[in-house]
């Protein structure tokens, strides 16, 4: 069975096989129901905290839970527990083994299940680039300077962990790409929801206005919920001081730092961030930052972690946000089952020669070219932008002088000459706040999405708890 990591937070259970992946679902909808009821000598045991919990002690395998045609076992279970326990340890979070943590681990290890049975039924199937890419990352993490030290090190350890891991990457990979499906299919944004973010408040962090700020936290002695009254009005007094220091003109911000931090214990953080735009902050920032005039000071915004400071130095101004753009012609001639590589190469170099002999690009793009959408076209691909085509694509299409075409190249598609007709740069500052407000309206929606869809994946199973 395969193994993942949970923790709690407000109402809500964390699972993530990696840190690649992750979803939440409320602690309500995380309790699983046992398929008979309790006695009532039972439910007084409950009562008195006697209720036996698994553990890897007094586990003797067996199945658990039926899901639809799987089944999973104690071990999986006890397996589960024991990594939620150790990673909430790790984080200074420990958990005990209760019954709530024994029913949420279960509940996410049915949901699991599920999920994964959805997978094998629609043939996800993740890129197995990304996965060596994850693979990478991680051994990069581990000090390691290549994959395959990652594997010697994974399996001198324990033999036949490195493959164990490499399944639950492609595991956590197909359930993510799952349910991003799941949630595209249920959010819907229509063209008025954008115009109407776009009027709120809240948009006026898509602008391309830069703010040069000083940002400066008075950090709390202690975790906010254990201060005393004293020390949250201290923390408050020394924020009120350094906001009226900064509120002069030309202020020297490190002597006002130094000034309001006083006899306060822990140092002041921050000072001038110089300029960023808005949409590159937290929300909860940009959007106290962009109600300011230059030279204002924003009151002192309480936090969990300390009292933050503000003020707005300096801005500069800007409704446009220009990017190149080229005119594109391409010949596109495949390699596929029907024409080899070497087959594909020799036709793309005889139509370099007929263009190096005058003859037309247009003209050879509609007869020869195997790009259907484009070929009609005489290879039109119209206006291209940065990061609309594929990496070699792009790189030969900067390269190529205006007017004039490349030399063949190749592609993950086959062989290519393109042409540039013209560059230019374009003004996309509308398509490009329409584009963030779409985003951010998707990502308000989507976690309730994911939550209806997870809740009707389990409603829609068969289900049975024993023990």
């Amino acid at each position: 069975m395969r193994f993942f990591s949970l923790r709690q937070t407000s109402r809500a259970v964390l699972l993530s096989m990696s840190a690649s992946l992750a979803f939440t679902l409320s602690a309500q909808a995380a309790t699983v129901k046992p398929a008979t009821a309790q006695a009532p000598q039972a439910n007084a045991a409950a009562e008195q905290g006697n209720v036996d919990r698994l553990t890897p002690g007094n586990s003797t395998d067996g199945i658990i839970a039926l899901v639809n045609e799987n089944a999973i076992l104690k071990s999986d279970l006890v397996d589960a527990i024991t990594q939620t326990q150790t990673r909430a340890q790790a984080a200074g979070e420990p958990i005990a083994n209760s019954e709530q943590l024994q029913s949420e681990v279960l509940n996410a290890l049915i949901l699991r299940e599920l999920q994964l049975s959805m997978v094998k039924r629609v043939g996800l199937n993740p890129d197995e680039a990304a996965i060596n890419q994850r693979l990478g990352q991680i051994a990069e993490s581990q000090g390691l300077n290549s994959v395959s030290e990652l594997q010697q090190r994974l399996d001198t350890a324990q033999p036949g962990s490195y493959a164990t891991l490499r399944a639950q990457l492609i595991e956590d990979a197909a359930i993510q790409a799952l349910q991003q499906r799941q949630i595209r299919n249920r959010v819907r944004i229509s063209e008025q929801d954008i115009d109407a973010f776009l009027a709120s408040p809240e948009a006026k962090r898509l602008n391309q206005s830069e703010y040069q700020t000083i940002h400066v936290r008075v950090p709390y002695m202690d975790d906010y919920s254990r201060l005393s009254e004293a020390q949250r009005d201290e923390a408050l007094t020394v924020a009120e001081a350094l906001r009226t220091r900064l509120l002069a003109q030309n202020v020297d911000v490190a002597e006002a730092v130094a000034a309001s931090q006083g006899n306060y214990a822990i140092p002041l953080q921050g000072g001038d961030m110089g300029f960023h735009k808005a949409a590159a902050l937290p929300t909860e920032l940009s959007s106290e930052i962009t109600k300011l005039e230059v030279g204002e000071v924003s009151a002192p915004l309480v936090t969990p972690e300390g009292i933050d400071i503000i003020k707005l130095a300096d801005k500069k101004s800007s409704d446009t946000m220009l990017i190149p753009q080229w005119h594109t012609r391409h010949i596109l001639v495949k390699v596929d089952e029907l024409q080899t590589d070497a087959l594909a190469e020799q036709k793309v170099n005889d139509l370099y020669e007929q263009l190096r002999s005058g003859a037309d690009f247009a003209g050879l793009a509609s007869t020869y070219s195997d790009d259907p959408g484009s070929a009609g076209r005489g290879g039109d691909l119209d206006w291209v932008s940065e990061e609309d085509m594929i990496g070699p694509f792009e790189a030969m299409m900067k390269k190529t002088t205006v007017g004039d075409y490349s030399a063949p190249f190749k592609t993950q598609f086959g062989w290519h000459i393109l042409k540039v007709d013209d560059k230019r740069q374009q003004d996309v500052s509308d398509q490009y706040r329409r584009s963030m407000a779409r985003q951010a309206l998707y990502q308000r929606l989507a976690p309730q999405a994911k939550e209806d869809w997870l809740q009707e994946l389990r409603a829609g199973a068969y289900i049975q708890v024993l023990g």
